[in-house]
């Protein structure tokens, strides 16, 4: 047997070797590609962007949704809405309704989530910043945020259309009373208390009315002022509830809608009603 045959088996075999290597290699890549990768699971109190992440219970979800007597023709937007079931909650009842969190893991998992319970078609979710997001389409906000980030938000959301309801689990407004409280008392064991604000038309400054010049000093859905004409008055139990205005002054009960800079309504003094109206100076 030659050198030269014993060095071209040599050769071959590590040929075959590296052959065999190399396409074992590429088996187990194969395999490794096939295996879908597990998914995303968060766990309670995992840091996020402004908050931990807490999940509201569906209980209170199902609480909130009827506190805001969310109907098929509101647009529900979910501050920080991680696995998704509130928006999917809010799409069940036959809303439009979008999350908007800074997680994407998050985001996708809510998206799985809302395929999951057959409304991926209808559940949107945004990978967004709720401080840059604009609010302006929403007829109903909802979250569960710190009560610091409640009070940066509360300028932008005091600037929506009047009648937009805000629900917050457990968390509230600082000065800014709410204007009811709902609890979920079965199926929740903790931050089972949620707050409805409903946003105030601006109605303070000086206004023209047929009994004289009004002017009204507002806070939030509460107001006080005076009337001056022909019979001065104290304004007093001064409301609004989104566009509505109420208030009395001296022994006549208002009410109305604000309309901008305008309100249209009626006097109620005794037995007697009569249109009233009024016109921001």
């Amino acid at each position: 047997m030659s050198v030269s045959r014993y060095a071209g088996n040599s050769l071959a075999t590590v040929r075959l070797v590296l052959l065999t290597a190399c396409l074992s290699l590429a088996s187990v890549g194969a395999h490794a590609q096939a295996q879908p990768s597990k998914d995303y699971e968060p766990h309670v109190g995992q840091e996020g962007k402004d908050v931990v992440w807490v999940p509201t219970s569906q209980a209170l979800v199902d609480r909130m949704l009827d506190i805001a007597k969310v109907t098929p023709g509101d647009s529900v937007i979910d501050l920080g809405s991680g696995d998704g079931r509130t928006v999917i909650t809010a799409v069940k009842r036959g809303a439009r309704a979008l999350g908007i969190e800074y997680n994407p893991d998050m985001v996708e998992l809510a998206k799985r989530n809302a395929q999951k319970e057959g409304v991926g078609d209808k559940a949107r979710f945004r990978k967004a910043d709720l401080f840059e997001t604009d609010l302006s389409d929403a007829t109903v906000i909802t979250m569960f945020l710190l009560p610091s980030i409640n009070l940066k938000l509360r300028p932008k959301l005091l600037d929506l259309k009047p009648g937009t309801r805000i629900v917050s689990n457990s968390f509230t407004m600082d000065d800014w009373q709410s204007d009811g409280t709902t609890t979920a008392e079965k199926d929740c064991t903790s931050y089972c208390t949620a707050y409805l604000w409903i946003v105030p038309a601006k109605v303070d400054g000086t206004w023209t009315t047929p009994q004289g010049e009004m002017t009204l000093k507002q806070e939030f859905q509460n107001f006080t002022g005076t009337v001056k004409g022909p019979n001065p008055a104290v304004i007093a139990n001064g409301k609004m509830r989104g566009d509505q205005i109420s208030f009395t002054a001296g022994n006549t009960r208002y009410s109305g809608r604000v309309t901008g800079n305008k309100i249209d309504g009626t006097a109620t003094a005794g037995p007697n009603t009569t249109a009233w109206t009024a016109t921001k100076k």
